[in-house]
Protein backbone atom coordinates (compact mmCIF):
# COMPACT_ATOMS: atom_id res chain seq x y z
CA UNK A 1 0.00 0.00 0.00
CA UNK A 2 3.06 2.12 1.27
CA UNK A 3 4.70 1.05 -1.92
CA UNK A 4 1.65 2.78 -4.40
CA UNK A 5 1.09 5.69 -2.63
CA UNK A 6 4.86 6.54 -2.87
CA UNK A 7 5.28 5.28 -6.33
CA UNK A 8 6.85 7.21 -9.26
CA UNK A 9 5.03 4.69 -11.67
CA UNK A 10 1.56 4.88 -9.82
CA UNK A 11 -0.74 2.19 -11.12
CA UNK A 12 -4.18 3.33 -9.48
CA UNK A 13 -6.61 5.41 -10.95
CA UNK A 14 -5.47 8.84 -12.77
CA UNK A 15 -6.25 12.12 -11.87
CA UNK A 16 -9.57 13.32 -13.33
CA UNK A 17 -10.43 16.52 -13.63
CA UNK A 18 -13.74 17.64 -11.93
CA UNK A 19 -14.14 14.22 -10.83
CA UNK A 20 -15.58 13.33 -7.43
CA UNK A 21 -12.29 13.04 -5.25
CA UNK A 22 -11.01 16.42 -6.87
CA UNK A 23 -14.59 18.64 -6.18
CA UNK A 24 -13.96 16.68 -2.27
CA UNK A 25 -10.72 18.03 -2.15
CA UNK A 26 -11.61 21.54 -3.08
CA UNK A 27 -14.86 21.13 -0.47
CA UNK A 28 -11.99 20.63 1.97
CA UNK A 29 -9.78 23.66 1.15
CA UNK A 30 -13.12 25.74 1.16
CA UNK A 31 -14.60 24.70 4.33
CA UNK A 32 -10.67 24.87 6.35
CA UNK A 33 -10.96 28.69 4.74
CA UNK A 34 -14.34 28.79 6.91
CA UNK A 35 -13.36 27.18 10.25
CA UNK A 36 -10.42 29.62 9.97
CA UNK A 37 -13.14 32.75 9.76
CA UNK A 38 -13.82 32.06 13.43
CA UNK A 39 -10.30 33.06 14.33
CA UNK A 40 -11.11 36.74 14.11
CA UNK A 41 -12.80 36.20 17.40
CA UNK A 42 -9.89 34.92 19.25
CA UNK A 43 -6.06 36.47 20.40
CA UNK A 44 -2.94 37.19 19.64
CA UNK A 45 -1.61 33.96 21.19
CA UNK A 46 -4.12 31.84 19.45
CA UNK A 47 -3.83 33.54 16.05
CA UNK A 48 -0.12 32.83 16.28
CA UNK A 49 -0.41 29.40 16.78
CA UNK A 50 -2.31 28.95 14.21
CA UNK A 51 0.21 30.86 11.58
CA UNK A 52 3.05 28.98 13.23
CA UNK A 53 0.80 25.70 12.31
CA UNK A 54 -0.04 26.91 8.54
CA UNK A 55 3.39 27.82 8.15
CA UNK A 56 4.85 24.47 9.54
CA UNK A 57 2.57 22.44 6.80
CA UNK A 58 4.07 24.55 3.84
CA UNK A 59 7.57 24.07 5.05
CA UNK A 60 7.20 20.36 5.60
CA UNK A 61 4.84 19.64 2.66
CA UNK A 62 7.49 21.41 -0.05
CA UNK A 63 10.45 19.75 1.87
CA UNK A 64 8.59 16.40 1.21
CA UNK A 65 7.58 16.64 -2.08
CA UNK A 66 11.53 17.68 -2.48
CA UNK A 67 12.50 14.50 -0.99
CA UNK A 68 10.07 12.60 -2.99
CA UNK A 69 11.41 13.71 -6.47
CA UNK A 70 14.78 12.55 -5.12
CA UNK A 71 14.29 9.12 -4.13
CA UNK A 72 12.28 8.64 -7.24
CA UNK A 73 14.98 10.06 -9.51
CA UNK A 74 13.03 13.31 -10.71
CA UNK A 75 15.40 16.19 -8.97
CA UNK A 76 16.96 18.12 -11.18
CA UNK A 77 17.79 22.24 -11.40
CA UNK A 78 15.75 22.96 -13.88
CA UNK A 79 12.45 21.93 -12.53
CA UNK A 80 13.13 21.66 -8.78
CA UNK A 81 14.05 24.97 -7.95
CA UNK A 82 11.50 27.35 -6.39
CA UNK A 83 11.68 29.78 -8.94
CA UNK A 84 7.25 28.57 -10.36
CA UNK A 85 4.92 31.55 -9.07
CA UNK A 86 3.81 29.05 -6.30
CA UNK A 87 6.99 27.17 -5.35
CA UNK A 88 8.10 31.05 -4.44
CA UNK A 89 4.87 31.64 -2.17
CA UNK A 90 5.08 28.54 -0.49
CA UNK A 91 8.67 29.54 0.95
CA UNK A 92 7.54 33.29 1.28
CA UNK A 93 4.05 32.25 2.02
CA UNK A 94 5.27 30.45 5.40
CA UNK A 95 7.53 33.29 6.20
CA UNK A 96 4.73 35.80 6.28
CA UNK A 97 2.77 33.71 8.15
CA UNK A 98 5.71 33.59 10.81
CA UNK A 99 6.71 37.67 10.60
CA UNK A 100 3.07 39.19 9.13
CA UNK A 101 5.28 41.07 6.49
CA UNK A 102 3.11 43.60 4.70
CA UNK A 103 5.40 43.20 1.73
CA UNK A 104 4.74 39.28 1.13
CA UNK A 105 1.62 40.01 1.91
CA UNK A 106 1.08 42.19 -0.76
CA UNK A 107 2.30 39.37 -3.43
CA UNK A 108 0.79 36.53 -1.84
CA UNK A 109 -2.79 38.21 -1.71
CA UNK A 110 -2.41 39.60 -5.46
CA UNK A 111 -0.95 36.91 -7.15
CA UNK A 112 -0.45 34.38 -4.83
CA UNK A 113 -4.46 33.66 -4.58
CA UNK A 114 -5.51 33.55 -8.60
CA UNK A 115 -2.16 31.78 -9.55
CA UNK A 116 -3.30 28.73 -6.60
CA UNK A 117 -6.63 28.98 -7.72
CA UNK A 118 -5.50 28.19 -11.37
CA UNK A 119 -3.41 25.44 -9.94
CA UNK A 120 -6.47 23.84 -7.59
CA UNK A 121 -9.37 24.11 -10.43
CA UNK A 122 -6.84 22.62 -12.85
CA UNK A 123 -4.38 20.72 -11.17
CA UNK A 124 -1.11 18.91 -13.40
CA UNK A 125 -1.57 15.66 -12.13
CA UNK A 126 -1.96 13.23 -14.73
CA UNK A 127 -1.11 9.70 -13.68
CA UNK A 128 -1.11 10.65 -10.13
CA UNK A 129 -4.73 10.46 -8.49
CA UNK A 130 -6.29 9.71 -5.45
CA UNK A 131 -4.47 8.19 -3.17
CA UNK A 132 -1.32 8.91 -4.56
CA UNK A 133 0.80 11.33 -2.27
CA UNK A 134 1.30 13.30 -4.98
CA UNK A 135 -2.65 14.55 -4.82
CA UNK A 136 -2.41 14.62 -0.85
CA UNK A 137 0.75 16.97 -1.56
CA UNK A 138 -0.44 19.07 -4.48
CA UNK A 139 -4.32 20.07 -2.83
CA UNK A 140 -1.93 20.86 0.68
CA UNK A 141 0.32 22.94 -1.42
CA UNK A 142 -1.67 25.47 -2.96
CA UNK A 143 -4.62 25.40 -1.08
CA UNK A 144 -2.14 26.94 1.83
CA UNK A 145 -1.36 29.38 -0.50
CA UNK A 146 -4.79 30.59 -0.80
CA UNK A 147 -5.41 30.13 2.63
CA UNK A 148 -2.47 31.64 4.01
CA UNK A 149 -3.68 35.29 1.74
CA UNK A 150 -7.11 34.80 2.83
CA UNK A 151 -6.51 33.93 6.68
CA UNK A 152 -4.14 37.04 6.63
CA UNK A 153 -6.84 39.38 5.26
CA UNK A 154 -9.69 38.36 6.76
CA UNK A 155 -8.46 37.30 10.35
CA UNK A 156 -5.51 39.61 10.78
CA UNK A 157 -6.82 42.48 8.56
CA UNK A 158 -4.20 43.14 6.10
CA UNK A 159 -5.19 44.63 3.25
CA UNK A 160 -3.50 45.63 0.01
CA UNK A 161 -3.19 49.18 -1.38
CA UNK A 162 -2.90 50.99 -4.35
CA UNK A 163 1.02 50.97 -3.72
CA UNK A 164 0.65 47.66 -3.20
CA UNK A 165 -0.39 46.96 -6.79
CA UNK A 166 2.68 49.05 -7.57
CA UNK A 167 4.95 46.93 -5.88
CA UNK A 168 3.83 43.84 -7.34
CA UNK A 169 3.57 45.22 -10.96
CA UNK A 170 7.34 46.22 -10.75
CA UNK A 171 8.73 43.74 -8.59
CA UNK A 172 6.99 41.05 -10.78
CA UNK A 173 8.29 42.36 -14.00
CA UNK A 174 11.87 42.33 -12.09
CA UNK A 175 10.96 38.90 -10.92
CA UNK A 176 10.61 37.58 -14.49
CA UNK A 177 13.44 39.03 -15.82
CA UNK A 178 15.91 37.48 -13.30
CA UNK A 179 14.08 34.52 -14.27
CA UNK A 180 14.06 34.64 -17.75
CA UNK A 181 17.80 34.92 -17.46
CA UNK A 182 18.31 31.88 -15.40
CA UNK A 183 15.96 29.94 -18.01
CA UNK A 184 18.51 30.97 -20.58
CA UNK A 185 21.69 29.76 -18.32
CA UNK A 186 20.47 26.32 -17.12
CA UNK A 187 17.86 25.47 -19.78
CA UNK A 188 14.85 25.52 -17.84
CA UNK A 189 11.08 26.99 -18.17
CA UNK A 190 10.35 28.39 -14.67
CA UNK A 191 7.61 30.56 -15.06
CA UNK A 192 6.43 29.39 -18.49
CA UNK A 193 8.09 32.33 -20.19
CA UNK A 194 10.75 29.80 -22.55
CA UNK A 195 8.11 28.10 -23.93
CA UNK A 196 4.55 26.80 -23.12
CA UNK A 197 4.55 23.65 -20.87
CA UNK A 198 4.88 20.52 -23.07
CA UNK A 199 1.61 18.98 -21.16
CA UNK A 200 -1.85 20.47 -21.84
CA UNK A 201 -2.64 23.86 -20.22
CA UNK A 202 -4.62 27.09 -20.24
CA UNK A 203 -1.67 28.72 -22.41
CA UNK A 204 -2.54 26.64 -25.07
CA UNK A 205 -5.32 29.16 -25.97
CA UNK A 206 -2.81 32.00 -26.04
CA UNK A 207 -0.92 33.19 -29.08
CA UNK A 208 2.78 31.46 -29.42
CA UNK A 209 5.75 32.26 -28.22
CA UNK A 210 6.92 34.82 -26.92
CA UNK A 211 3.53 36.98 -27.33
CA UNK A 212 1.89 34.99 -24.85
CA UNK A 213 3.99 36.84 -22.32
CA UNK A 214 2.39 39.80 -23.03
CA UNK A 215 -1.53 37.76 -22.09
CA UNK A 216 0.22 36.37 -19.08
CA UNK A 217 1.23 40.03 -18.05
CA UNK A 218 -2.45 41.30 -19.01
CA UNK A 219 -4.41 38.29 -17.11
CA UNK A 220 -1.89 39.30 -14.03
CA UNK A 221 -3.01 42.62 -13.78
CA UNK A 222 -6.77 42.23 -14.46
CA UNK A 223 -6.42 39.12 -11.75
CA UNK A 224 -4.95 42.03 -9.29
CA UNK A 225 -7.01 44.76 -10.12
CA UNK A 226 -9.83 42.12 -9.56
CA UNK A 227 -8.65 41.16 -6.13
CA UNK A 228 -7.92 44.58 -5.30
CA UNK A 229 -11.82 46.06 -6.66
CA UNK A 230 -13.08 44.88 -2.89
CA UNK A 231 -11.00 47.30 -1.17
CA UNK A 232 -11.33 50.05 -3.69
CA UNK A 233 -15.11 49.81 -3.63
CA UNK A 234 -14.84 50.31 0.21
CA UNK A 235 -12.69 53.29 0.07
CA UNK A 236 -14.59 54.70 -2.14
CA UNK A 237 -17.75 53.50 -0.19
CA UNK A 238 -16.33 55.24 3.32
CA UNK A 239 -15.35 58.78 1.65
CA UNK A 240 -18.34 59.23 0.24
CA UNK A 241 -19.88 58.23 3.65
CA UNK A 242 -17.11 61.01 5.31
CA UNK A 243 -18.11 63.44 2.72
CA UNK A 244 -21.66 63.33 3.54
CA UNK A 245 -20.49 62.90 7.58
CA UNK A 246 -18.93 66.30 7.32
CA UNK A 247 -21.38 68.08 4.53
CA UNK A 248 -24.10 67.12 7.09
CA UNK A 249 -22.25 68.42 9.94
CA UNK A 250 -21.93 72.17 7.97
CA UNK A 251 -25.46 72.45 7.46
CA UNK A 252 -25.87 72.07 11.51
CA UNK A 253 -23.46 74.84 11.83
CA UNK A 254 -24.48 77.17 9.47
CA UNK A 255 -28.28 76.28 10.32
Amino acid sequence: MIEQFLAKNYSGAPFQIFGGTHLAALVVVVLLNLYLLGYRKKGEPARRRIRLVMAAILVLNEIGWHIWNYTTGQWNIQTMLPLHLCSALVWLGALMLVTKSQFIYDFAYLLGIAGALQALLTPDLGIYGYPHYRFFQTFISHGLIVTSAIYMTVVEEFRPTWRSLLRVLVWGNIYMAAVFGINQLIGSNYLYIAHKPETASLLDVLPPWPWYILWIEAIGIVSTLLLYSPFAIKDWRDKRRMKRAGASRLDEILS
